[in-house]
Order: structure tokens, then C-alpha cells, then sequence
């Protein structure tokens, strides 16, 4: 864990200006429905619409020069493949992102839009996770993992040296988890820099891999079902070094059906005119369900990306209402 600290302060200082610094955002309205004093960090504002392009922009900056050159293989439901096509593209380095056919059109054609060449690989998303490494081993690409990366996990760790600078002393904050790149990240960060901050991970009901994979001691298969937080659904691959990290720093958890995630959804948008995911809506979903825990106390909520459709997001919205 002092590794991979050291590693997040390194890309902390490295990546600047080409990572923005989110804004951390109270908002008095979600404040009064929660009773917590609550703080968004503002993640849907980085560039691509997610904080995927932190991790991102850290592969790209380590990479060696034969790598470069040869260029890199990730795979993605839509928000890392666009980090990784845009930090590529900036970088100067060729990006093929692969993609299961039930991503998002709309993130897929983002992705080509950025120069990146996009495989479309009709299986579950594990599966074209393992796939997508099988080929670039044998065509002897770099594979850049969404989460089971440290280079990966220490670019979204930046997120937590924000929230330190930002807000010192919080009382909690509220991640949405899929691989746990960025929970492992964040509360490696802010184990270090604000070690009284607990540090919350949530999950949609119908999505949680690495929750039963925490409960289990190791990495173990559990049946996906559809959730509209696309951005942390699909299973975790064997080996990911997010388990034990993710073990050690997450201090509490939440499980959030569909219903709360896109009642979050709505209150977000009533409350601040911000149109976010469905894994943004994970967070908030969270903070709902345990704030009573967290009464009268400072909370962030990551809102980690935008990148939804309009008429998914007023579906959401309307069936919410």
C-alpha cells in the first residue's frame, strides 16, 4: 500500500494540466434530504465525461517508448475505452478497444471519434475482458485493464488527493464499484492522507462481482443481471489486484436496486440540473440508504461520469417520478 500511495502522489503531481481537477461541489439541496452536509465530486466534468481518463492518462504517460510505438489493447463498456482513446491520442499512442455487443453505441462511436479502433466481441463482458488480453498477448500489445492495473488504479487514486486538499477531514466517502479501480485508488489516497475518512463502496444489486468476491476471500463468478449502471457492470477477472486492496480500504457498503439508483439519478438532476450514469446514481443511491450513519457530518459522493443517453436518462427519470 506504500507503493502504490507513492504512486498516486507521482501521478498527482505528473498529470496536471492535461487531468482536470474536479470541482467539489456542496449541494444544500441533497444536504436537507440526507441531513448530512453533502459534497459532490464533480467527476462527470473531467474530460471524456469520467474519471476513467485519470487512470488512463497515467498509463499512457509510463508507457515505455517500444509500447508507444507498437501501441495498446484495452477493453471497455464505454468510459475507459474513451480515457484511453483520448490519452492516446494526446500521447501519440495507437489504441484498439475492445467492447462486448451490448456496450453502448453512443460510447462506442465517442471512442472512434477519438482515433481509436474498436473490436466488438459478442459475449459477456468477462469473457471479452479475457479475450481482449489473449489477443493482445499474441499480438504483443500492451493490455491496459480497466481496474487490475496499479498504473491504472494510481491515476484514479488522484480523485482521493483532491478530496484531501479539497475538504479535509470528511466523514465519509461514497464510491460506485465495479472492478474497484477507483475505490482501491481513492482509499489507498485518502488512507494516507486522511486516515478518519471511511470509506464507502457501493454496488448495484444486480452487479456485484467484487462484493461477493470481498465476502468470499477470492475472486468468484456471480450471475450478472441488467442494471442501468452499465460503467460497473461484468464479473472480475482471476488474479485482479484490486481484491486485497479493495478488502483493506472499504469500511462500509451499500447494495442499491434499480428503483434507488434512478431515484438518485433524478435527485441529482433536480437538485443540481446535472444529467449523470447510472453508476453515479450507484454512489448517491448509497449515500441515501446509510445517511443516517452519517448525520450532521461532511460526505462526498463521487458522481463518476455522464456519458448516458437522453432518452435512457428521461426513461430513468420518468419511471422514478
Amino acid at each position: 500500500m506504500r507503493d502504490l500511495y507513492s504512486q498516486i502522489v507521482d501521478a498527482h503531481q505528473a498529470l496536471r494540466p492535461q487531468v482536470a481537477v474536479t470541482p467539489l461541489s456542496h449541494s444544500p439541496a441533497l444536504s436537507a434530504l440526507t441531513g448530512c452536509e453533502v459534497y459532490l465530486k464533480c467527476e462527470h466534468l473531467q474530460h471524456t465525461g469520467s474519471f476513467k481518463f485519470r487512470g488512463a492518462s497515467n498509463k499512457m504517460r509510463l508507457l515505455e517508448d517500444a509500447a508507444r510505438r507498437l501501441g495498446v489493447a484495452t477493453v471497455s463498456s464505454g468510459n475507459h475505452g474513451l480515457g484511453v482513446a483520448l490519452a492516446g491520442k494526446l500521447a501519440g499512442v495507437p489504441v484498439t478497444v475492445y467492447a462486448s455487443a451490448a456496450a453502448s453505441a453512443m460510447k462506442l462511436d465517442a471512442i472512434r471519434a477519438h482515433g481509436a479502433k474498436v473490436v466488438v466481441i459478442d459475449a459477456p463482458m468477462l469473457e471479452v475482458e479475457l479475450e481482449a488480453a489473449r489477443r493482445a498477448e499474441r499480438e504483443g500489445l500492451p493490455f491496459v485493464s480497466p481496474y487490475n492495473d496499479v498504473d491504472v488504479i494510481a491515476g484514479q487514486g488522484t480523485i482521493g488527493m483532491e478530496l484531501a486538499e479539497q475538504h479535509p477531514g470528511l466523514a465519509a466517502v461514497f464510491a460506485s464499484v465495479g472492478g474497484g479501480g477507483m475505490i482501491s485508488g481513492i482509499g489507498a489516497a485518502l488512507e494516507a492522507e486522511s486516515p478518519e475518512t471511511e470509506i464507502v463502496g457501493c454496488w448495484p444489486r444486480h452487479s456485484q462481482a467484487l462484493y461477493q468476491s470481498m465476502l468470499a476471500g477470492e475472486i468468484v463468478e456471480y450471475e450478472e443481471r441488467d442494471t442501468i449502471s452499465d460503467g460497473t457492470a461484468g464479473g472480475v477477472e482471476p488474479g485482479a489486484v484490486t481484491l486485497p486492496i479493495a478488502r483493506r480500504v472499504i469500511d462500509n457498503t451499500a447494495l442499491v436496486d434499480e428503483a434507488a439508483i434512478k431515484a438518485a439519478m433524478r435527485k441529482i438532476a433536480e437538485a443540481e440540473r446535472w444529467m449523470v450514469e447510472g453508476a453515479a446514481g450507484v454512489a448517491m443511491a448509497g449515500l441515501f440508504q446509510l445517511a443516517e450513519a452519517y448525520r450532521g457530518r461532511p460526505v462526498a459522493v463521487v458522481l463518476c461520469g455522464r456519458n448516458i443517453k437522453l432518452e435512457t436518462f428521461l426513461e430513468a427519470c420518468h419511471e422514478a417520478a
